[in-house]
């Protein structure tokens, strides 16, 4: 069984030995991947998955491929805390979108802390100063992890980068807490 992914620079071939491994086999391959850019103009798919279960159509059986083409939201892409884990060990920059407070109790190792929100009163703004503060660190083509507490505003951030014109950026889903459930190293 075969399936292949394509864009127009590119293509890849990967054999599977069976379809519901497939999602394991990319998670547990991840230290050989390297992030480059954030967001892909187009992806085409051609799987050919012959199914032998007896509960799918007759042409499904047969191995009957079908084609899926994937036009790019312009939405970051976002990983498990594992994977931006491996990815930061690769060496990716981590920046951390929390409040300064919530980046002093407790942050992934080697974190830079610009805040996306700052505190006002008992509610949050945005960070007016975002992105020059961003800028003043990073640069638009630099490989950056965006994390914070639960993953809303890392996302938020990471559209506002990738708007901007960065094209390394990539959301870490779940956020901080996710990252401490998991129980990947932090410090104080």
């Amino acid at each position: 069984m075969t399936s292949s992914i394509s864009s127009s620079s590119s293509s890849i071939e990967h054999t599977l030995l069976r379809p519901q491994k497939f999602g394991d086999q990319l998670i547990n391959g991840v230290s050989s991947v390297s992030v480059k850019k954030s967001c892909l103009v187009s992806i085409r798919c051609r799987f050919n998955l012959p199914y032998r279960n007896s509960g799918y159509s007759r042409s499904r059986r047969a191995g009957v491929s079908s084609n899926a083409e994937v036009v790019s939201t312009g939405t970051p892409i976002s990983v498990p805390v594992r994977v931006a884990h491996e990815l930061v060990l690769a060496g990716h920059n981590y920046l951390d979108v929390r409040t300064p407070e919530e980046f002093t109790a407790g942050r992934a190792p080697g974190a830079v802390n610009i805040p996306y929100m700052l505190r006002l009163g008992s509610g949050m703004t945005k960070n007016p100063n975002f992105l020059q503060q961003v800028s003043s660190l990073f640069d638009k083509e630099d490989e950056i992890l965006v994390g914070c507490q639960s993953g809303k505003r890392s996302l938020m951030a990471a559209n506002d980068l990738q708007s901007a014109g960065y094209t390394g950026i990539v959301d870490i889903a779940g956020g901080y807490s996710a990252w401490t459930q998991s129980e990947l190293t932090t410090e104080v």
